[in-house]
């Protein structure tokens, strides 16, 4: 697994495969700014021309979209129409696999994909080692045989006070640690079984998997003009409850926050969640 500098992209490399990974286009956000009196312009061609740049200098064999590819929710905005369709026309001319994992702003897409765009499972796939999930629903019991689990969603900013008063926010990659036993217990109350002392143990046993998972991480959007979950905001402090954040596994307090590396798109490591909390 590797981070592309400086872009919110990673590759993953398994045997002869190369994959692109993105996450939070949400192509058309623009219309949604412009109902509101805000006129921005289309920033679709911005993405697209990013993205190219990407896979010519990457040269993957596929790309997987980690959810939220439009911004409209449970419908097809007129944007959306044409431009989803045109995007993913042009990338489908470069690489010849291109896969989509919906996250919550996905409804009724697959009317906007062309012919040989594959949509997966809400619930996430495994690449290698690696679990991929868009983050606003419990990802798969299989995914917890991979060592690393990465979504998406929270689109994750780190704000900083400067010497005048002024609040700088950058684009962060979060990395953490999973409580084993905790994700299994939560995924389990989700699923409607009974745990028992040792819901590691009932996890493989029901579902005949071997639990295997022990970092996290949280990757920025790919769309770098929205807005995001600035991870170091002291409403969610230390001692509170998780509930100020998205997403069942960060709600469920499965991962630890208070830890979690934080690192900028050059892979800068600036410290952790905890230690960042003073320069809000």
């Amino acid at each position: 697994m590797k981070p592309i500098e400086p872009y919110p992209a990673l590759l993953l490399q398994e045997d002869s495969k190369r994959i692109l990974v993105v996450a939070d286009l949400h192509i058309g956000w623009e219309a949604a700014l412009a109902e509101k009196g805000i006129h921005v312009p289309s920033q679709t061609l911005k993405i697209l021309t990013k993205m190219l740049h990407l896979i010519k200098s990457c040269e993957p064999t596929g790309v997987i979209f980690l959810g939220d590819v439009k911004h409209a929710i449970a419908r097809v905005k007129t944007e959306e129409w044409r431009d989803v369709p045109d995007f993913f026309e042009t990338l489908g001319e470069k690489v010849p696999d291109i896969q989509v994992i919906p996250g919550n702003h996905d409804g009724n897409l697959m009317a906007l994909l062309p012919i040989g765009v594959d949509v997966l499972p809400t619930k996430g796939v495994v690449v290698g080692d690696v679990g991929l999930f868009h983050g606003h629903a419990w990802p798969a019991p299989e995914l917890l045989e991979c060592q690393t689990l990465i979504m998406g969603h929270v689109h994750p900013v780190v704000a900083f006070r400067g010497p005048l008063g002024f609040r700088i926010r950058r684009q962060v990659w979060v990395k953490t640690r999973c409580d084993t036993a905790r994700l299994a217990r939560s995924l389990l109350k989700y699923l409607g079984i009974k745990v028992d002392t040792n819901p590691v143990g009932l996890l493989e046993k029901k579902f005949d998997v071997e639990v295997r998972v022990k970092t996290f991480f949280i990757m920025p959007s790919f769309n770098d003009f929205l807005g995001g979950q600035t991870i170091n905001t002291k409403s969610v402090g230390k001692g509170a409850r998780s509930r100020g954040f998205i997403g069942p596994i960060l709600r469920s307090k499965s991962v630890d926050i208070e830890g979690a590396e934080l690192f900028l798109l050059d892979s800068t490591f600036i410290g952790t969640v905890e230690q960042l909390r003073r320069l809000t």
